[in-house]
């Protein structure tokens, strides 16, 4: 790789047209649950593989992903043995859990509380200055819905990610990156996670909503190469 792959659309420089893989050393792909009703317990999965393919046009852009279910980290073994039986992911039965777009929708790049702040110091009688308020970083940030489907158990639902793209460079090893967060909520009853605890005070050991946190780092994938590098080899379905 010699020239860098990138482009500008939209005001801001995003990735040229390619084959992208989750970096192994830099991601995390978490969920966050609460637990006894006060507070949050988050989690994450270790064994992680997706393809990303950033099209011409980046909104025909997809993305592929697997999750081994077995590699499930809360930081607490008799918990993590715990979601990893019958009462929760089964593993021996459902091994992966699979998430597939459908589509892209552009957001936009401005950050919602930098356009709060200036639309206020702009409001008739305001008598401050807008100058006080920090610019936001150029070509950096970009806000997208990735419109999907998850499969857990078994079971496929529609789930739509919210996700900011991070910016884009070349890391020291020559290999152009681009990173990026992603969140969604899911109601872990509808698939099929059904266990819990009612509490002698009121409510449930754990609540029904999950909430999906994705933080990580893709990698271009250089043309006629197989999935080697960074990324752990296992199968993207």
């Amino acid at each position: 790789m010699t020239a860098s792959a990138t482009r500008s659309w939209q005001g801001i420089t995003i990735p040229a047209p390619g084959t992208y893989l989750l970096d192994q050393r830099h991601k995390r792909v978490g969920f966050l649950a609460r637990h006894m009703m006060v507070t949050g317990v988050r989690g994450q999965f270790e064994e992680v593989n997706a393809r990303i393919v950033v099209g011409e046009d980046p909104l025909q852009s997809s993305v592929r992903a697997t999750m081994w279910a077995a590699s499930i980290n809360t930081q607490q073994p008799d918990r993590d043995a715990h979601v990893r039986s019958g009462d929760f992911l089964d593993v021996e039965k459902y091994p992966t859990l699979e998430y597939r777009s459908t589509g892209v929708k552009w957001l936009g790049s401005s950050d919602p509380i930098f356009q709060w702040a200036r639309l206020k110091t702009h409001r008739p009688g305001y008598q401050g200055g807008a100058g006080n308020i920090p610019h936001q970083a150029a070509n950096t940030l970009g806000r997208f819905i990735l419109t999907g489907e998850l499969t857990i158990k078994g079971i496929t639902l529609p789930v739509d990610l919210h996700a900011q793209f991070g910016g884009t460079h070349r890391d020291p090893e020559g290999y152009d990156i681009f990173g990026f967060t992603a969140t969604a909520e899911i109601n872990r009853e509808d698939y099929g996670l059904l266990w819990n605890v009612a509490l002698e005070t009121g409510g449930v050991l754990l609540a029904k909503t999950v909430r999906i946190e994705i933080a990580a780092e893709a990698y271009r994938q250089p043309l006629g190469a197989g999935l080697t590098g960074y990324v752990k080899e296992y199968p993207v379905y």
